[in-house]
Parts: structure tokens; sequence; C-alpha cells
């Protein structure tokens, strides 16, 4: 089969800029990887947990965890493989996998926060029908959108990248299959193929964007109506973690995958890739427990669940020996 046709091998290069930081990068990844982990299952298991958060809001919050939580398995555990090999070798069909999943998870996070938005507008605009707009079926139906959306166009990007035919070289400059470094290995990325890619990264990107700022400009009319200043600083209150996390999460994302690309910006991606596989996880159940009262609540009630379960787990294996 020709050379530009069949590329079973890829080679991530990753951090092998910097081979004698790999040992101290695995650690700091690795740590940072179980706090994602730990932080990201303790709001699941405490919104599950506690009645009281079982909302519309809390429900797309447990959503949005879990898929970041997905999103870093996709990436990190395979970064922390490479960091302690010598090969950092994968196949074609494993990058195209990595690709669709991370694609997906990562389009899903981005409706799921459009919908948390939307949430947030019918909590403050129409607090008497809310029980009655946002019921727990519609909240499992804009969930499924989600995740079907961010199926269904990941599968597109994937499909238009791995038809095309790659050249003779084989390094990735990055640590994970994302678009731009795959396709710069390309033969035949054409205008079309480019143009197409863009589409969809900005009706992912500026499409559920809109949705969250159509959200809050109707959110802003409504709060500056109203006659209280403890109402307005209330229902801005419960808007604050959302919005946080949306600026977070658009501003690394629109820099990576809108701005324009040259051979030179490989770097700077990879820089920013570390930023929103790791920092933006991370970032995020610390926002929404630092600025959320009931999340905090119920997370020192799972805390201390947890403690004394541990606690009492080794009294009766003391007294077993």
């Amino acid at each position: 089969m020709d050379n530009h046709t069949a590329m079973p091998i890829f080679l991530l290069w990753g951090f092998s800029s910097f081979p004698e930081l790999q040992h101290l990068l695995f650690v700091m990844i690795f740590v940072a990887h179980l706090t994602i982990l730990a932080a990201n299952v303790s709001i699941m298991v405490a919104i599950k947990l506690s009645h009281n958060l079982h909302t519309p809001m809390y429900f797309f919050l447990c959503g949005l965890s879990l898929s970041e939580t997905c999103t870093t398995m996709v990436i990190i555990p395979r970064m922390l493989a490479d960091l302690l090999s010598e090969t950092k070798t994968i196949s074609l069909p494993e990058c195209a996998t990595q690709m669709f999943f991370f694609f997906g998870l990562g389009t899903n996070n981005c409706f799921i926060l459009a919908a948390m938005s939307y949430d947030r507008y019918t909590a403050i605009h129409n607090p008497l029908h809310y029980p009655v707009l946002m019921t727990r079926k519609i909240c499992l139906q804009q969930m499924l959108a989600s995740f079907l959306l961010g199926i269904l166009i990941s599968l597109c990007i994937v499909c238009i990248i791995f038809n095309l035919s790659f050249c003779d070289s084989k390094t990735i400059q990055h640590f994970f299959c994302d678009i731009t470094p795959v396709v710069s290995l390309a033969c035949d990325y054409a205008f079309l193929q480019k143009m197409a890619l863009f589409a969809f990264s900005a009706f992912v990107l500026v499409g559920s964007f809109i949705l969250i700022m159509i959200s809050y400009v109707f959110i802003a009319c409504t709060v500056v109506k109203m006659p209280s200043a403890k109402g307005r600083y209330k229902a801005f209150s419960t808007c604050s973690s959302h919005l946080t996390v949306v600026c977070i999460h658009y501003g690394f994302a629109f820099f990576v995958y809108l701005r324009p690309k040259n051979k030179d910006s490989f770097g700077e991606d990879m820089l920013m890739g570390v930023t929103y596989t790791i920092l933006t996880p991370l970032l995020n159940p610390i926002v929404y427990s630092l600025r959320n009262r009931e999340m905090q609540a119920a997370l020192r009630k799972v805390l201390g669940n947890a403690n004394r379960f541990i606690a009492q787990s080794v009294t009766n294996r003391a007294m077993d020996l």
C-alpha cells in the first residue's frame, strides 16, 4: 500500500522536548488527575445523596461533572503512560478513537453549559412556572440532545480528518490527537476540508456561546427590573458560578480552535491543551464548591460520612485482629 494512504503508527511528540522534566510532569499531572476525579466524583455523590440538590440546576451540574471526568479519562491516562514510555506511539485507529471521544464529550460539555444557562433564565424569569417548564423529563431530553449532538458532530469531524491521505511524517506535535496537529500531517488537506472543520468548531463553540449569552441578556433584563437590591444580588449570585465556568471554558477553547493557525502555533496549542484538559476540569468543581453554600453543605456531609465509614472500618479491622 502507498505510503501516502497508509499510516498505521503516529508518534505523539508531546513533552519530548523536555526529557529532564518527564518524571516531574508525570507526578504533577498524576496528582492533578486524582484531584479532578476526586472533586468531580464528590460533586456527583453529593448531588445524588442530598435530596435538596435534586433540582434541574444540580442535575445539569452532575451531568457536566460526569462528562468532564470522562473527557479527562480519554486524554490524561494516555498522557501519563507516554511520559514514562520511550516509544510514545499511537496507531491510526487509536488516534481516531481518542479524537472522537474527546470532541464528542467536549461538544457535550458546551451544550450542557447552554442548557444550564437556560435553566437559570427560566428560574429567574418564570419562578412560578419553573417546576412546569423544567421537569425531569425536559432536563433528560436536553441532556440527551447534548450527548447525541456531541456524537454526531464528533463523528463528522473524525470522518473528514481520517479520510485524508497522510504524508511520510509521523510526528504529531501534541500530547494527544487534536485537530490541527493531525491535519498538518495530511498531503491533501484542502480549503474545503479546512472550512468544514472550522464550520463544525464554530457551530459548537460560537453556537452554544450565543445561546448562553442570549439567556444571560434576558436574565440581566429581568434582574435590573427587580425592585429589591437583595433580590437582584440573590439572582446574580445563582448565576455567578456558571458564568465563571463559561468564561474559563470558552476563553481557552476560542483561543485554541478559532484563531488563525500556523506552524509556529503548535507550542501554544500544546500549552493551552494542558490548560483545558487538566486545569479547566480541576477549576470547575472548585468554582461550584467555593461559590455555592448548598454544595458546600452537601460536600461536608458526604466527606463526614466517608470519614466515619473509614474510621469504623479501621476500628472493626483492629478489633478482628
